[in-house]
């Protein structure tokens, strides 16, 4: 099966079988096939296309390049939760151990931060002796004791996706939603789960910019997923503004902390609460929202996720202390405040801005190999709607080095934006998939 056959078979549109779909997955793998070869069919697939047949072959291709974890002896329905990213995301830090406590097993591997999207893996990593790079057999026996294992792709899993997904990098065929689907349910699905949720963002600080083009790539993880026979929903949430009041590593795991002790921001709890009712449902632990919502509800009153949270934390060789005392995460030397120069109302805070901003303190990684500073970032940001006043903050900028800070400064002076009219944020939940 000659690479510049299958090549020209998609560059002429035609519908790619199985077993043409799986020799480049396998060449991209085993190097059989050339980086320009494999760089042709993905930009042949970019501009033809795929079906959903394909994409369901691409996908499971992608899957079955490495090992496929097997939990079939962890006891319960396990439930994972995938999102496409945004700024001061940090749901998934307080939402697995809440779901556990709960009772539903949560397996998740979760992916570093490149560009202005933090990576839930960098968050983790701020906790003192944290480790995320557990192997597949350590991986397995802490689902089975703990519930729950937060960790980071292993070279064994999907390790096609790791290639394809440079070569889609370096060829513009990054906003392909068949590659996208490929590369995110290969390795959700490799994990070993049963189901999964899904939160597909839309908005400035979104991959997906519009409701329409994110509402087509949940229609289809969701219909892939299901092909690959797992239970998969997908919610459509916001990302105008940040989400929650804090973008950075430590900053953004303080704050996850203090929704666990139901303290958190109003927006990062209500996004937090809708994935895991989902969760829920799917876990067969909870038969409709309301009794899902009450069930997270009272496994934060309780305490139950905060212990879960600090038993994740030493299970993975980290300092559980820091449940108790954030103080413990990595602290910036300088904190300063960004004030208001009028009364007015927050009328803007652009998520993209404020991502770049804390980008630009080392939050996060503009190369794959760039290093992140944990301590830095944004912190008490103001929400669109709210009154200030003249001299009043509305955000801490932390860091390290004091020329990124002027420049953050002015970056975040320009992000966010106090008028005479109050901002008025679209919904932040929107719509149910699957």
């Amino acid at each position: 099966m000659f690479p510049q056959h299958v090549i020209a078979r998609k560059r002429d549109g035609q519908v790619l079988s199985r077993d043409e779909i799986a020799a480049f997955v396998r060449g991209a793998t085993d190097g059989s096939w050339a980086d320009y070869q494999l760089s042709a069919l993905l930009m042949a697939i970019y501009l033809r296309g795929l079906s959903p047949e394909e994409t369901a072959h691409y996908t499971d291709a992608m899957m079955r390049s490495g090992v496929v974890a097997d939990l079939a002896s962890v006891p319960g329905i396990k439930v994972d939760k995938h999102s496409t990213g945004g700024v001061g995301d940090k749901v998934s830090i307080p939402l697995a151990p809440i779901v556990v406590a709960c009772g539903v097993p949560v397996p998740m591997i979760s992916g570093r931060g490149l560009g202005h999207s933090g990576g839930t893996l960098d968050k983790l990593e701020s906790i003192p002796g944290f480790r995320t790079d557990l192997s597949l057999d350590a991986y397995r026996a802490q689902v089975a004791k703990v519930g729950c294992a937060l960790i980071g792709q292993t070279r064994d899993l999907a390790p096609a996706d790791k290639k394809l997904y440079a070569l889609r990098d370096v060829t513009a065929t990054v906003e392909c939603i068949p590659l996208i689907c490929g590369s995110i349910l290969s390795k959700k699905l490799a994990e070993g789960i049963d189901a999964l949720v899904l939160d597909v963002k839309f908005g400035r600080g979104a991959f997906m910019k519009t409701k329409a083009d994110a509402r087509q790539l949940a229609a289809a993880l969701v219909a892939v997923g299901r092909a690959g026979g797992k239970q998969v929903r997908a919610l459509l949430t916001a990302m105008h503004e940040p989400l929650g009041r804090t973008v950075g590593n430590a900053l953004e795991v303080t704050e996850s902390i203090a929704c666990l002790r139901g303290e958190g921001p109003a927006d990062l709890w209500q996004v937090t609460q809708a994935l895991g009712a989902q969760m829920l449902m799917l876990g067969g632990v909870a038969a409709n929202v309301t009794e899902a919502e009450e069930k997270l509800q009272a496994a934060v009153a309780s305490g139950r996720a905060t212990a879960k949270f600090r038993e994740i934390i030493i299970a993975q060789g980290g300092d559980g202390r820091v449940v108790d005392e954030p103080s413990r995460l990595p602290q910036a030397r300088l904190q300063v405040p960004l004030t208001a120069a009028v009364d007015g109302y927050v009328s803007d805070v652009d998520a993209m801005g404020v991502a770049l901003a804390a980008l630009r303190l080392g939050a996060g990684r503009a190369r794959a190999e760039d290093n992140v500073d944990p301590a830095v970032g944004v912190s008490g940001l103001v929400k669109m709607g709210e009154r200030v006043s003249a001299g009043s903050p509305l955000c801490v900028i932390h860091a390290n080095d004091p020329t990124a800070l002027a420049e953050a400064r002015a970056m975040l002076a320009k992000a966010i934006v106090v008028g005479n009219e109050p901002g008025v944020p679209p919904g932040l939940v929107d719509e149910l998939i699957g």
